[in-house]
């Protein structure tokens, strides 16, 4: 990865603030009651892996990871 790099997080279910408020650099862009879209930069794959591993041990399930693009620095 090269500059930040934008990514879109699927999870499943709507999240809580305390959930999203840990979510440093990502906001919710789309939620329903059944997904929550979240969209964030992330400086390289260390902290992208960082931002899966809180998800998951916070007990949400991730749907699916799109790369939306990076800005060069």
């Amino acid at each position: 990865m090269g500059g930040r790099e934008t990514f879109d997080i699927l999870v499943r279910g709507e999240l809580g603030e305390m959930i999203t408020d840990e979510l440093v650099d990502f906001e919710v862009v789309e939620s329903s009651p059944g997904s929550t879209r979240l969209r964030g930069e992330v400086p390289d794959q260390a902290r992208l892996l960082g931002v899966l591993d809180l998800l998951r041990s916070l007990n949400v399930e991730i749907e699916a990871i799109t790369h939306v693009g990076d800005r060069p620095e």
